[in-house]
């Protein structure tokens, strides 16, 4: 990762992460020969691999430095942390820091609430979707962005309709947003509702389990996932308390000596999974098993 000024990242690498907590399993791999896919906790999953990438999209896009800077924020984390913070309003940095969950209190902090000095809620929730409308137009042609993502676009906001808003305020925040006209940008907002929905529900297990933000991205690096030490400076923690996260997990019998995950661990970690998925299931039960394999099949054609 390349670091600039007080550390920001001059570039956010894009890998693979369990809604941005830190514990998820790999979005890598074609969905559609997946047998989980005859199971609702499967389908659910393959929902979230099909359609989080087109999300994810406005982290990565060359189109969203310009747009951010011309408001007067930052390079580097401060646009994330404030476009997809802009929801809750004008909140103060223990508030995004605890509904994103993996992310140091200290990194938080050196953008929120410096951000809402900079620009209002409103202002980055209208940037964000203008970086979303830019990069997808970058990414797809113009017959694919002018209707041919009609049907899948109202394929996923049907499927929003099966998320329920208690216990997720990430989630609830998004949906009380009005929905964009264009199709693309409709396929972009339902992925993203349906991210967080999932998100806080993630964010939920976690708790549940007694694994801490730091734990939680321990736990995924030793699953070798991603880089080794990727999560650790990407999510802003020191070595000592990447250390002491790694030894709460050792003494749970999750880790062991040489920092590998255990047959314990992969267990337990399978397990947040499993109770993640079965937590996301609302929308596979309003699309219906046809409904959920056609997403997954015309999200497959997109990419």
């Amino acid at each position: 990762m390349l670091l600039g000024k007080d550390n920001y990242p001059l570039a956010i690498p894009k890998f693979p992460c369990e809604d941005h907590t830190g514990t998820g399993s790999s979005r890598r791999g074609t969905v559609k020969s997946d047998t989980r896919l005859e199971s609702p906790t499967g389908l659910a999953r393959a929902l979230w691999q099909a359609l989080d990438p087109f999300h994810s999209l406005v982290y990565f896009a060359p189109e969203g430095p310009p747009i951010y800077t011309e408001l007067g924020l930052r390079p580097g984390w401060m646009p994330y942390f404030a476009s997809r913070a802009a929801a809750l309003g004008r909140v103060p940095a223990p508030v995004v820091t605890a509904v994103f969950y993996s992310f140091h209190p200290g990194l938080v902090s050196r953008s929120i609430p410096l951000a809402w000095d900079h620009a209002t809620p409103d202002d980055l929730l209208d940037a964000r979707r203008r970086v979303a409308d830019a990069a997808i137009r970058s990414q797809y042609p113009e017959t694919v962005v002018g209707g041919g993502m009609a049907e899948v676009a109202e394929l996923a906001r049907r499927a929003t309709e099966g998320c329920e808003p208690p216990g997720r305020a990430l989630y609830a925040a998004h949906a009380a947003l009005d929905w964009p006209d264009e199709p693309h940008l409709q396929l972009w907002w339902a992925a993203t509702l349906l991210r967080e929905h999932r998100g806080d529900a993630h964010v939920a297990c976690l708790l549940q389990a007694g694994i801490e933000a730091c734990q939680a991205l321990v736990l995924h690096d030793a699953s070798g996932e991603v880089p080794a030490g990727y999560l650790r400076k990407a999510r802003g923690w020191s070595e000592a308390e990447w250390v002491e996260a790694s030894d709460h997990l050792r003494a749970r019998g999750w880790l062991d000596a040489t920092a590998a995950m255990t047959d314990t661990g992969h267990d337990a970690r399978r397990a947040l999974e499993l109770r993640t998925d079965e937590l996301a299931v609302g929308p596979v039960n309003r699309l219906g098993e046809h409904g959920c394999r056609r997403l997954v099949d015309l999200m497959g054609r997109l990419r």
